[in-house]
Formats: C-alpha cells, sequence, structure tokens
C-alpha cells in the first residue's frame, strides 16, 4: 500500500502539473484577447507571501546556521538567474503571456522582439520551451514533496502557489506551440506531457527526502528563491508596464487575492510550526 504522504505528493504534483494545463488551454481557446494581468498579479502574490510567509520561516525554523540558508538563498538566486539566461529554467517572458494569434512580430508586452512571425518558429524553438518545461516542472515536483512531507499545510500552499504562477506562463507556452494551427490540441497533448514530469519530480523528490530529510530545510530555502525570482524578475515587471490607476488598482486587488488564499489556505489547513 502506497504511503499517504507519497500519495498526497502525486495528487499535488498532479494537480500543478497537468491541471494548469488543461486550465490554460481552457482560458487560451475561450476568450480571444485576454489580458493576463489578473492571473500575473494573482500569481505573484501567491509566489511572494508562500515564500516570505511559510517557506522561509518553515525553513529557519529546523535550527540550521541562518548564515547557510542565507547563503543558500543567495546561490539559488544566482542559479536562476543564470538558467533563465539559459532559457532552461524560466522562458515564458521570451515569447509573451499575449493570445492574438493575428500578430506576426512580438507584442511588445515583454521587451523581447519576435522578429519572425509564427509560421516560422521553428520546431527547435519550441523543442526548447518544452524541454525548458520539463526541467522546470521536474525542480516543481521536488518542491511540491520537500513542502509537503514538512507540512501537509505547507504542501498545499506550495501546490497553489505553483499552479497559479505557471497558468499564464503554460498560456504563453500554447501560443508559441500552436503556431498557425487551427486547434490547440496538440498544443496542449505536448505540454501536458511536460506538465506531467512534474508527477516524476515529486516521487524522486519524495524519495530523496526520505532518505535524506536533513536537506529538507535548504530545499525549502530554495523553493522560496525560486518563487522569489519568478514574482520579482518575471511577473511583476511585466505588471509595471501598464501606469493607469485602474489597472493598479486590477493588478492590487489580484496580489491581495493571491496572497490572500495562502493566508486562508494557512487559517484552514492550520501550520506546523
Amino acid at each position: 500500500m502506497l504511503n499517504s504522504t507519497l500519495l498526497y505528493v502525486i495528487l499535488a504534483t498532479l494537480i500543478a502539473g497537468v491541471g494548469s494545463v488543461l486550465l490554460s488551454g481552457l482560458l487560451v481557446q475561450q476568450v480571444k484577447h485576454l489580458r493576463t494581468d489578473y492571473l500575473l498579479s494573482f500569481a505573484a502574490g501567491a509566489l511572494l507571501c508562500t515564500s516570505f510567509l511559510h517557506l522561509l520561516p518553515e525553513g529557519f525554523e529546523s535550527g540550521l546556521d541562518p548564515h547557510q540558508l542565507f547563503i543558500t538563498l543567495f546561490i539559488a538566486l544566482i542559479v536562476f538567474f543564470l538558467l533563465s539566461k539559459a532559457e532552461l529554467y524560466h522562458h515564458g517572458h521570451e515569447h509573451g503571456h499575449g493570445v492574438d494569434d493575428g500578430n506576426k512580430h512580438a507584442h511588445g508586452n515583454d521587451g523581447h522582439s519576435h522578429d519572425h512571425a509564427h509560421s516560422h518558429h521553428s520546431s527547435g524553438g519550441r523543442l526548447t520551451i518544452l524541454l525548458g518545461d520539463v526541467v522546470h516542472c521536474v525542480g516543481d515536483g521536488m518542491l511540491i514533496a520537500a513542502a509537503t512531507i514538512s507540512s501537509p499545510a505547507l504542501g498545499a500552499m506550495t501546490t497553489l502557489a505553483i499552479f497559479a504562477h505557471e497558468v499564464p506562463h503554460h498560456m504563453g507556452d500554447l501560443v508559441v506551440l500552436r503556431g498557425n494551427a487551427q486547434t490547440l490540441k496538440p498544443a496542449i497533448f505536448k505540454l501536458i506531457m511536460a506538465g506531467a514530469s512534474t508527477i516524476g519530480g515529486g516521487v524522486l523528490g519524495f524519495v530523496f527526502l526520505q532518505q535524506l530529510g536533513g536537506l529538507m530545510p535548504y530545499m525549502l530555502v530554495v523553493a522560496a528563491g525560486s518563487f522569489i525570482y519568478v514574482a520579482l524578475a518575471d511577473l511583476i515587471p511585466q505588471l509595471q508596464k501598464h501606469f493607469s490607476l485602474r489597472d493598479t488598482a486590477q493588478q492590487l486587488v489580484g496580489l491581495g487575492l493571491g496572497a490572500g488564499l495562502v493566508l486562508l489556505a494557512t487559517l484552514g489547513l492550520g501550520h506546523s510550526a
């Protein structure tokens, strides 16, 4: 009989890895001109709240030397930055989050120029996107496992944060993977296969951390570094491109909802000190 914690990890990684793809596909199919500010701000709020109010405190409560954990956090941020440059860790910003297939060039939303039409988007570029997703999803699965072993409540909040952050990025992935195709089904299928690697990462993380539990505080700090990097280096800068009071108010609502749901999960599920 499977360990109940392992079953929880599998379910959580299934929701984060595959569920986020399905929701992204639904949104892209149903809404032709969707502004993703709401999802981006929601994701940023959930990620930052989970990092600063849960993952970092949980890691530091382990009793390890704070200097070691801060060094771990610093190194993690640098590594994520370098991986982002290599287009392996975080690539969503490179192809934007717009869903208007009619534009042949970059939308200017993300400051990156797509100087080629979607019809010229090479299969190699699409493969890079899928490989990047696999690497990212395996890491997400391991982070969910680390948080879940520490506390079921923390695992739920980590799953929520990852899910919220993946939806807008998968939407951008689907736009590129679709190209000029009339249907999204092939692109969604490919992205589901990549997202399913989250489950494998969760199982590997569960087995690895069960045997080397002393690494858990470091994994929690690395998880926090991952979320902080994504929120501050990618999500929030995209929100800065809209300056009106109305846009700002809507973004603040999204941030508040993201952080509020994380806090609500804390009250509902409890937090193990």
